[in-house]
């Protein structure tokens, strides 16, 4: 009997580390244009190449190109560019308020502000978004939510609308289809197929957008989620945000290496989509084809959005201890921002002059904002919400205990 080898395990490893350039050729991009479209009624069978390719519509010229580009005004385009911006301009000073001592904690989404704010334009009042906490985009591209409510929800001041309940960036708006944001990974990706389920169970007509991070995908509530989603048809998209890295792991650790995040909802039974997360107008149109599959009651759709955490995870962390400093200006799929502005310059709709006008004009946005935040208290002035509020919306009618510990506390 011939002697075998000892059996190994395969340990992944990323593709750069500190002192080296990143390998980025491990993506396996496709060109701009190159993948097919299927019509929304199509079976999960029929995507099993899109969940291997990239749906692209910019090309390197900023040309939207390809079955993929979505009929868009020129309007909407402008729209979504000054989203963008605004997001990155308040992330910008919401770190300095951190590095101030105003705010305790803050979570950036640098390099990642297409995915939510074009996803937000596919979506309708009433549907329900289940985010992580890199999804401000979705609150940032709305007029109806207040910027200096985000701020004082940072800063758990006095008119905190969580009343301090809530770790920063941690938001909740019911009003804007804001679920409250889970701290513990991956609970949220079920409890938005369980939303949308009861949607159906009520013969509602919302739906549901659940999202996840790379390394989430690693928990057992993903998988809990596929499930049900593919067993009962839920009208739900699910959305996986592949930006390479679980704070210092990377993805590859949660199973990226030698397939995709896309194919796992392949494997389950769901039409699925890899795409492009830094291009605007693909995130747009797969953004918009999930969304009418799930109101057309054709099921969910699994999609993995291709992206660069361009920042630290969060304020807590320091990337260049685990990864290239230059990752971010040698990613291939570059800055939402500037391939949607490269668009917009090339339809004659934007110029240099306006994005810089438009860019000061956010920054004193954001800074009237954050004044009006201050006056209600930061971390530095200690005005934070009544004790009193801790026996609030917990019991229609409080009990008889809470209210003695109340009068005990004086409040």
């Amino acid at each position: 009997m011939s002697e075998r080898q000892a059996l190994r395990l395969h340990v992944p490893e990323p593709s750069g580390r500190p002192g080296r350039h990143t390998d980025f050729s491990y993506l396996h991009l496709s060109g701009a244009g190159a993948m097919r479209r299927p019509p929304v009624d199509t079976s999960h069978f029929d995507t099993a190449d899109l969940a291997y390719g990239l749906v692209r519509v910019l090309d390197d010229d900023g040309q939207a190109v390809g079955p993929w580009a979505p009929p868009v005004s020129t309007a909407q385009l402008r729209k979504g560019l000054r989203a963008m911006m605004r997001t990155r301009v308040f992330d910008a000073r919401m770190l300095i308020a951190q590095r101030q001592k105003k705010i305790s904690f803050y979570m950036q989404c640098l390099g990642e502000e297409a995915i939510a704010v074009a996803h937000a334009q596919a979506l309708e009042s009433g549907d329900m978004c289940f985010p992580t906490y890199r999804q401000q985009g979705l609150l940032l591209a709305r007029d109806d939510v207040p910027m200096s409510e985000l701020i004082c929800q940072l800063m758990s001041n006095e008119r905190d609308p969580n009343k301090g309940r809530q770790l920063p960036v941690m938001y909740s708006y019911k009003r804007a289809g804001f679920f409250s944001i889970s701290g513990n990974l991956a609970t949220q990706f079920i409890q938005a197929v369980g939303w949308a389920m009861a949607s159906a169970i009520k013969g509602d007509t919302r739906i549901a957008s659940g999202w996840i991070g790379d390394g989430a995908t690693a928990e057992a509530d993903f998988h809990t989620a596929l499930t049900f989603a593919h067993v009962y048809r839920a009208p739900v998209v699910l959305n996986v945000v592949n930006n390479q890295w679980a704070i210092s792991s990377f993805q590859t650790i949660a199973g990226g290496e030698s397939t995709t995040f896309a194919a796992r909802g392949v494997g389950c039974g769901i039409a699925s989509l890899r795409v492009d997360g830094n291009d605007f107008l693909a995130v747009l149109a797969a953004s918009c084809w999930a969304a009418e599959r799930a109101r057309s009651n054709l099921g969910p759709t699994l999609i993995e959005w291709v992206t660069l955490r361009a920042g630290a995870h969060s304020t807590s962390d320091d990337p260049s201890k685990y990864r290239p400093a230059d990752d971010w200006e040698r990613f291939p799929l570059g800055d939402p921002i500037e391939r949607l502005k490269a668009h917009l310059v090339g339809l004659g709709a934007w110029s240099d002059a306006e994005h810089e006008q438009v860019r000061l004009e956010l920054e004193a946005e954001v800074a009237a904002a954050l004044k009006e935040a201050e006056s209600h208290g930061t971390l530095l002035d200690g005005h934070i919400p009544s004790a009193a509020s801790m026996f609030e919306d917990v019991y229609a009618t409080m009990p008889a205990h809470l209210r003695r510990q109340r009068q005990q506390l004086g409040v």
